[in-house]
Order: C-alpha cells, then sequence, then structure tokens
C-alpha cells in the first residue's frame, strides 16, 4: 500500500493493532462517564472513572521498560491488551461505582504495557525523516478506530453496560493480531540485540524533550482527558440532548483528527515539529473558550471540529520530537513521555470535575484552554528537532560526555 511505502513492517502490524484498540475504546469512552452516574455519584467522581485508568497507567510505567527488555515488545504487547480485556468485561458487570473504579484501573495496568510496548517498537525502527509520518499512520489507526467506536456505540441507547462487553471482543482480536503480525520480526522479540538506552537525566536536559512533555501533558489532559469527562455530561446536563449527541461529538473530533494525521505528519517532517505543536495548542485553547459561549449545538459541533484539529497536530508532534531526542534507544525516555501524558489524563477529568462541581461548566473548560495554552512558551523556546538534528545530537553526546566526567570523579 502507498501508504505504508517505505516504512518498516513493524508499523503495518502495530497499525492493524492501534485500530482494534481504538475500536473498543471508541466504543466505551463516552459511556464511561454516564455509566459511572448510574450510581448516583457527583461530576468530579463520574471523571476519576477516567482518571484511575491513567492514574494506574503512571504508577506502573516506570515498571514496565524492563518487562519489555525481558519478554519484547510482542509478548509484553498483547499479554498488556489481554489485561485490558478481561478487566472490561468484569467492569460491565460492575454493581457498585467502587468495582467499577478498581476494574477500570486494573486495566490501567495491561494499557501502559500494550502502549510502552508499541511505542518503543515505533520509535526503535522508524527513521527520523519518516517519524512524522509514522506517528501519523499509528495515530490515524486510533483515530479511524475512533470513528468507528462512537457509531457501534449507540448500543449504549440500549444498555450503557454493552459497550464494555464489545470493547474486550475488539481488544481480543487485537491482541491475537498482534502476537500473530509481529511473530517474525526479530526487533519486536526478546532475543533481539538492544543498544544502550538513553539516560533519562541526559533527555531531561533537553529542551525539545521538556517541551514534548508539556505537550504531552496538555493534550491529555484537555483533549483527551477533560473532554472524554465532561463534553458527555455538559451534553447532557447544560445542553439537555441526549447521549447520543455525546457519541456525534466524539465522532466529529475523531473524523476531523482523522482526516488531518497524515497532513500534520508530513508538515512535521518537512516544515518543523515546532509549527504543528504551537499552531495544534493554540486552537485547542480556542475550541474550549467556544464551547460554553457559542448557542447550544452550534458550539458544540465548532469546538469539537477544533478539538479535532488539535487531537491531530498533538498526536503527531510531540512523539516525534521525542523520537528525535532519544533517536531509537528508548527505555526510560519512552516511558517517562508516557507518563507525562498519563498525568496529564489523570488530572483532567477531576480537575475540571471538581472545578464544573464548584462553579459550572464554563469555567471548566476555561481551565482546559489554559492548560492548552501554558505550553507554547516551552515549545517556543525549544530547538527544532527536525531541522537541527546534529543540534540536538551533539546536545545529548555532549552531556553524556559530561555525566561520565563526572561519575569517573
Amino acid at each position: 500500500m502507498r501508504l505504508f511505502r517505505d516504512l518498516p513492517s513493524e508499523v503495518r502490524a502495530l497499525t492493524g493493532v492501534a485500530f482494534m484498540v481504538a475500536l473498543g475504546f471508541g466504543l466505551v469512552a463516552p459511556a464511561l462517564p454516564l455509566f459511572a452516574r448510574e450510581f448516583g455519584v457527583g461530576r468530579a467522581a463520574a471523571g476519576a472513572v477516567v482518571s484511575v485508568f491513567a492514574l494506574m497507567r503512571l504508577l506502573m510505567a516506570p515498571f514496565v521498560g524492563r518487562l519489555v527488555n525481558a519478554f519484547g515488545e510482542r509478548l509484553l504487547l498483547a499479554t498488556g491488551i489481554g489485561v485490558v480485556a478481561v478487566s472490561s468485561v468484569l467492569a460491565g458487570l460492575s454493581q457498585s461505582y467502587w468495582q467499577l473504579l478498581v476494574l477500570r484501573g486494573a486495566g490501567g495496568v495491561g494499557s501502559i504495557m500494550f502502549s510502552v510496548s508499541a511505542a518503543s517498537l515505533l520509535v526503535r525502527v522508524t527513521p527520523s525523516h519518516l517519524r512524522g509520518r509514522a506517528q501519523g499512520v499509528w495515530a490515524g489507526a486510533f483515530l479511524i478506530g475512533l470513528v468507528a467506536g462512537p457509531a457501534v456505540g449507540t448500543v449504549a441507547s440500549f444498555s450503557l453496560r454493552l459497550p464494555f462487553f464489545l470493547y474486550a471482543g475488539t481488544l481480543v482480536v487485537a491482541g491475537l493480531l498482534g502476537l500473530g503480525a509481529l511473530r517474525h520480526s526479530e526487533l519486536a522479540a526478546r532475543q533481539s540485540d538492544r543498544s544502550e538506552p538513553l539516560a533519562l537525566a541526559v533527555a531531561l536536559r533537553s529542551r525539545a524533550y521538556l517541551a514534548a512533555l508539556a505537550a504531552a501533558f496538555a493534550g491529555e489532559f484537555a483533549l483527551i482527558g477533560a473532554r472524554s469527562a465532561m463534553v458527555p455530561l455538559y451534553v447532557r446536563d447544560s445542553l439537555h440532548l441526549s447521549a447520543g449527541w455525546a457519541y456525534a461529538a466524539f465522532l466529529i473530533v475523531s473524523v476531523v483528527s482523522g482526516a488531518l494525521l497524515l497532513p500534520a505528519g508530513k508538515i512535521a517532517d518537512t516544515i518543523g515539529r515546532r509549527p504543528v505543536i504551537v499552531v495544534g495548542l493554540l486552537v485547542g485553547a480556542l475550541a474550549f473558550l467556544l464551547l460554553p459561549t457559542l448557542p447550544a449545538i452550534a458550539g458544540l459541533v465548532t469546538a469539537t471540529m477544533l478539538i479535532g484539529v488539535s487531537a491531530a497536530s498533538d498526536s503527531v508532534a510531540p512523539g516525534a520530537v521525542m523520537g528525535d531526542v532519544v533517536a531509537g534507544k528508548g527505555g526510560t525516555v519512552v516511558a517517562v513521555f508516557q507518563m507525562a501524558g498519563d498525568l496529564g489524563l489523570v488530572l483532567g477529568p477531576v480537575v475540571t470535575g471538581l472545578v464544573a462541581d464548584a462553579a459550572g461548566y464554563s469555567p471548566a473548560f476555561v481551565v482546559c484552554a489554559v492548560v492548552c495554552a501554558l505550553p507554547v512558551f516551552l515549545v517556543l523556546a525549544a530547538p527544532e528537532t527536525l531541522l537541527r538534528d546534529h543540534e540536538v545530537s551533539a546536545e545529548v553526546a555532549e552531556q553524556a560526555a559530561r555525566d561520565t566526567a563526572t561519575d569517573a570523579t
């Protein structure tokens, strides 16, 4: 296929896995806060059901890199997906809010196994000049799945439990696909030779890496976490629309993002990573300011279209920057990048839920706008890793030499 031309075969395999995972997530995500409210809890508690998944990802991320080195990306990827599948079935059978919360947390443990394995493999097998495109194709698979997921997810109109079971089914398919499609990949196997990973202390001295962390945090906080938790509740509580409109909002974000991922990846690989990140974050901030100010459905549609633009940029460019900095030597540096996003996903639903409970939805969306805008300053202060690859490499090498000299003394 022309889409995968010049890309490693592992990227094709990861794309198929990503689609099936996202298809299931698109099924269950809009139903999560609504299902939680069925147990009589407030908005913040409903948002916590979204956050706990990311919290467990965050807590487990430091340990997952070792598991990847011990068992290989392929096995850990499939195992992680299996854990999420089992927890999803049990979550659909929950009889109390606390059961739902605990089971979603268990799913987060499996999720971080999958995402670190997939991200490490994607970074390691893709050359620098194709990283934006590879990130776009991979993220595009997620977005296409998220487009299809809400369409199928209208089954939530009949039962808020049913999406959990359908989610588990898509995850089983994804796990089998990962085991099968990557079975001949030497790079995904436990026995494959691995270069010494980049030290986290070295990466944290890179302004580009710090900017990527900040952008990842902002995107997960506002574009994923707060949107997933607050928009369905805002649609029902303030706009007084049916759950179908919440799925429509998710669908709009997915369609717009899916259409723009590859163009965003191309721009990131030609013009630069920084412009893509800056424009995406500013568009996201504007979206959250417009959501409660424009009239009802017009505001919902306009804001979710802009969020789709922002999500496409944030899905491509920060990951490409991270890949430029680590230069294929992932490990802990990749896990910390995942942790930055997960921290945003933990805080986004809870913080905005607390603000919404105390002051209403409009102030909660203003918080999202501020979180989107703040990383722009860090991004503008960081070097452009695409156009100045040699400068980034020199910075990393120089710092590594200084660290070696310090250790010797």
